[in-house]
C-alpha cells in the first residue's frame, strides 16, 4: 500500500505497515523489531509486505519479505525459518539492508496478462513480479557462442548477460489476492519514481 504516514505506531511503524506485517503471520513482533530498528524513525512512504512457503522435502520453509521505502532510502528485510538437524526448537533469521535512493539502479516490474486479446485497460493483468537492483548481487547468464551456420562445430566462445537483481517479488492475485496485487504495483510505482528523481 502507498502512503505517507506521520502518526507511528508500535516499534515507530505507521499502522498500515504493521498491520501488513501482522497479517503475513510470521513471527510480526520478530519483524516489526526489525524493521522498526532499520527504519531508525524515517518516515514510511509506501512499503510492500510479501510472505512466501516453500516446500523442500519433508519441511515446510515460511520466509517474508519486506520493502520499505522511505524518503532517502529503500529499506529491504528477510525474514525466514531455519531449522537444523537434532535441534530442540526452530531457529528464525531476520536481516535488513538499508539502501541510499540514488543507488536503486534500476527497478523492474513485469507484467503477466492472461488472454491479452481481451485486455482491459487499467487492470495491468493477474501478477507481477517487482525486480530492484542496486548492484549489491549480479547474475551472469552465459550460453555457447554461435556464428549462425548451423553446420559450424567451431567453438565461439560464450556470450552472456550480467544482471544485477538483488531482489524480486513475485505477487499474483491468485495467490495473494487482488489487494496484495494492487499494493505490489502501488508500491513499484512509488520507488521508480522516487529513484528517477
Amino acid at each position: 500500500m502507498s502512503f505517507t504516514s506521520r502518526q507511528p505506531g508500535p516499534q515507530g511503524l505507521p499502522p498500515e505497515l504493521t498491520r501488513d506485517i501482522e497479517r503475513a503471520g510470521y513471527y510480526p513482533a520478530l519483524v516489526r523489531d526489525v524493521v522498526g530498528t532499520a527504519l531508525a524513525g524515517d518516515e514510511v512512504v509506501s512499503h510492500l509486505v510479501h510472505q512466501e512457503t516453500t516446500f523442500d522435502h519433508d519441511s515446510v520453509r515460511r520466509h517474508v519479505t519486506v520493502l520499505v521505502l522511505t524518503t532517502t532510502r529503500l529499506v529491504v528485510a528477510h525474514a525466514d525459518d531455519h531449522t537444523e538437524d537434532g535441534a530442540p526448537v526452530g531457529t528464525a533469521t531476520a536481516t535488513t539492508e538499508s539502501v541510499p535512493l540514488a543507488g536503486v539502479r534500476g527497478v523492474m516490474l513485469t507484467h503477466v496478462v492472461a488472454d491479452p486479446a481481451s485486455y482491459r485497460p487499467g487492470v495491468l493483468g493477474h501478477e507481477i513480479t517487482v525486480t530492484i537492483g542496486w548492484g549489491s548481487v549480479s547474475r551472469v547468464d552465459l550460453l555457447p557462442a554461435t556464428c549462425g551456420d548451423p553446420a559450424c562445430d567451431a567453438d565461439h566462445g560464450y556470450e552472456g548477460t550480467l544482471t544485477a537483481d538483488d531482489i524480486s517479488v513475485r505477487v499474483s492475485a491468485v495467490a495473494d489476492g487482488d489487494n496484495a496485487l494492487a499494493q505490489a504495483v502501488a508500491f513499484a510505482s512509488a520507488l521508480q519514481a522516487a529513484t528517477a528523481r
